[in-house]
């Protein structure tokens, strides 16, 4: 009988594996708990958001399915952003016939039962990766990358093999999340797990978060107005760490929201540069972007 993982030793899992982890707004203590029990554990859950800019939606949820709906939310770029430690609605029922191939460690997952008669809510944790799921939509290198980390962090603390692995679309009938193929997904985590946490696995050639310089923009123009207002970009975060690192922005001011302290502290970063006005008002450009991922270890895309 596998106990959940508490919010520490989610933690110190997933970025002893290297996963780039960040922490939202009170994560540790949002949770379902009080509709139903939370565990025992016995694997993780892989889905597609089938949307865009949707942390802020798996952090609150619907008035139909509130939040969390999930336990982590993983951007583009490669960024993992807990959102609970607890029971999370991204699950729902599950087929027996699937849930027990999973306790099983099988290596068949069968087409699911159109019986639910298991609470996946109860016993999985799970992955939200932002992607639309229609097919065209790609997913990154280093967001690959980073839910294989994920899903295998967990195998690891719990002692599961990659086969406790499972898409949404093989739990029930209901879902077609992710859109990827799911035994490939298994492969890779199993090739993960025979490294050691944090070694190089062959999905991708790359641990490093990738952030989008047009959402980073978007985020620095939007976001100042709104404080304390869900994040609008997960890549925010990283640059966050990197001014803090610079000695520029005090760490309790790096939470993902890209406001006004930040802004002056990005200021401060291109005043650093050499730039000076409207060159040094707060809103990342690409060289000075640039610039700091290479020094803090990120790179940029337009």
């Amino acid at each position: 009988m596998a106990a959940p993982l508490t919010a520490e030793q989610l933690l110190t899992v997933l970025r002893a594996e290297g996963v780039h982890v960040v922490e939202h707004t009170n994560w540790r203590t949002h949770n379902r708990n009080h509709k139903g029990p939370w565990g025992p554990m016995n694997g993780v859950v892989i889905h597609h958001t089938a949307g865009r800019s949707s942390l802020g939606l798996c952090y609150e949820g619907t008035s139909d399915l509130p939040g969390p709906l999930c336990h982590t939310h993983l951007a583009k770029d490669g960024t993992a952003t807990m959102l609970s430690a607890g029971r999370a609605n991204h699950a729902g029922t599950f087929a027996k016939n699937a849930y027990d191939a999973v306790v099983a460690e099988s290596s068949t997952h069968p087409r699911p039962d159109s019986a639910e008669p298991v609470d996946g809510n109860q016993h999985f944790y799970g992955l939200e990766i932002e992607n639309m799921g229609n097919g065209k939509d790609p997913y990154p290198d280093v967001q690959y990358e980073a839910a294989v980390r994920w899903a295998a962090g967990l195998c690891r603390a719990h002692g599961w093999s990659a086969n406790s692995v499972i898409g949404h679309k093989e739990g029930t009938r209901r879902k077609v999340d992710p859109s990827f193929d799911m035994a490939k997904f298994r492969r890779d985590v199993a090739a993960r797990l025979k490294t050691q946490p944090g070694g190089t696995s062959s999905s991708s050639g790359s641990d490093k978060p990738v952030i989008d310089l047009s959402k980073l923009i978007a985020a620095a123009k939007s976001d100042p107005p709104k404080a304390g207002t869900p994040v609008s970009y997960a890549g925010t975060k990283t640059v966050e760490a990197a001014l803090v690192t610079e000695g520029l922005l005090d760490k309790k001011y790096a939470d993902g929201h890209f406001g006004e302290l930040t802004r002056t502290a990005y200021a401060a970063w291109q005043r650093r540069c050499g730039w000076s006005g409207k060159a040094a008002d707060g809103i990342p450009g690409k060289a000075s972007l640039t610039k700091l991922g290479k020094r803090r270890g990120f790179d940029v895309k337009e």
